[in-house]
């Protein structure tokens, strides 16, 4: 009786979170796309008035130069930057703490994200935080946190984002989360809000040549995840969301190899920015699932990737939703061949599951995970169903006993 309560509660909540989702206003980013685009940023930055920008990056990229053609065209356009590039690949609250230094010491006036989810992440929130000097990264914690609080204080909106992916898969570039690593707790939580959204993203496909194939394949079935978690939600806000979701996972199919096998593809490499921005905005407005909130709390605990965690947990979770997703997958199956003629639903649906072990196969991704202990699954478990529960419009809710048996069996 009392699961019955708490599902119903959970659905309900879903229901009015879904409702508020389909008739929220949506400002989606404007794209800067196609070779060298990174190049054309500083002028829009100079257009609306910006002279002062917070450069947030990661070590790796600023060692191999990677951020020179756009340090380049903002010197040329007049345009001061500062750069925060201590970003870890699960960003922490000290990594915002960090930027956000940055940011006050030297009078900022926007800020431009540059590089995969992390960066992304830290520089959503710590917009926020500029915004929100008086209200800790912890209290932003779930959805909602920033603006709501804020307009009942009259406070500020954040300063105004652009992101420049150099990966193609977290979707970061135009989705309104952000997640956020707790050190101390081994924890890491989502920050969601509509102010977090970038107002640019710039796509452009020179950026990502050099990505090594682990990064290409396991970044781009994060993203993978992205559109099918959208896809089978519970949702559905409209027929344009599906159709985002359904062209992000035809383009994957269609270009995750070609880049993976061949890292210099313009045009696949392109294709797979694409693939990662539809997919974003798809699971903006139709939410992720368990896939995702096992995945944060892998990677909290053990630190585990994002985008690996993803690609490996995403058939194992389809898979225990069993007969009440066959319908979507026999979809998804058809609408991008991997279905044959004679097929009913059911065999449609465990032959895309199959299909997407199959390609985790051929881009070498692993089928499990050797750090999982059992003494931690326990609490990995309650993590992710607090995240998930009643936030994520998953189409089979979980109990415990069920997410711990689905963690159990991703272990090697």
């Amino acid at each position: 009786m009392i699961w019955q309560l708490k599902k119903a509660y959970y659905r309900t909540y879903q229901y009015g979170l879904g409702l508020g989702m389909k008739v929220s206003p949506w400002l989606e980013p404007e794209i800067i796309d196609g070779p060298d685009s990174v190049k054309k940023l500083p002028a829009v930055i100079k257009e609306k008035g910006f002279e002062r920008v917070l450069v947030v990056t990661d070590a790796v990229l600023m060692g191999l130069n990677l951020l020179d053609t756009l340090f380049e065209a903002l010197k040329a356009a007049g345009i001061q930057y500062f750069v925060y590039d201590q970003v870890q690949p699960n960003p922490t609250i000290a990594n915002i703490e960090g930027a956000l230094e940055v940011y006050n010491a030297n009078k900022c006036q926007a800020i431009i994200a540059f590089g995969g989810g992390s960066p992304m992440d830290c520089a959503k929130v710590t917009g926020a935080r500029v915004a929100r000097p008086g209200r800790s990264v912890l209290k932003m914690k779930g959805l909602f946190k920033v603006i709501l609080p804020a307009l009942r204080m009259g406070s500020l909106l954040p300063p105004m984002l652009f992101a420049v992916p150099t990966t193609a898969g977290t979707g970061s570039e135009t989705t309104i989360a952000a997640v956020v690593s707790n050190p101390e707790t081994h924890e890491k939580f989502p920050v969601g809000d509509f102010v977090l959204r970038p107002r640019y993203a710039v796509l452009d496909p020179m950026l990502t040549l050099d990505l090594p194939p682990h990064i290409t394949s396991t970044t781009g079935m994060d993203a993978m995840t992205h559109a099918v978690e959208s896809y089978i939600g519970k949702f559905y806000n409209n027929e344009s969301t599906r159709l985002k979701a359904i062209k992000a996972i035809q383009l994957i199919f269609d270009n995750i190899e070609k880049a993976y096998n061949n890292g210099q593809d313009v045009e696949a490499r392109g294709q797979m920015l694409r693939a990662a921005y539809e997919a974003g905005v798809a699971f903006t407005r139709g939410g992720v699932g368990n896939v995702h909130t096992i995945g944060h709390n892998l990677g909290g605990m053990y630190g585990i990737p994002h985008g690996l965690a993803m690609s490996v947990i995403l058939p194992y979770v389809l898979e225990w939703y069993g007969k009440i997703i066959h319908k979507q997958l026999a979809e998804l199956a058809d609408m991008t061949g991997i279905s044959a003629a004679g097929m009913d639903k059911a065999q449609k649906a465990n032959a895309f599951i199959q299909a997407i072990r199959d390609l985790n196969k051929r881009i070498g991704i692993p089928e499990k995970f050797e750090q999982i202990k059992d003494e931690d699954i326990p609490l990995i478990a309650e993590r992710a169903l607090s995240e998930c529960n009643p936030n994520y419009p998953v189409p089979k809710i979980m109990k415990l006993e069920d997410c711990m048996a689905v963690i159990k069996s991703l272990q090697a």
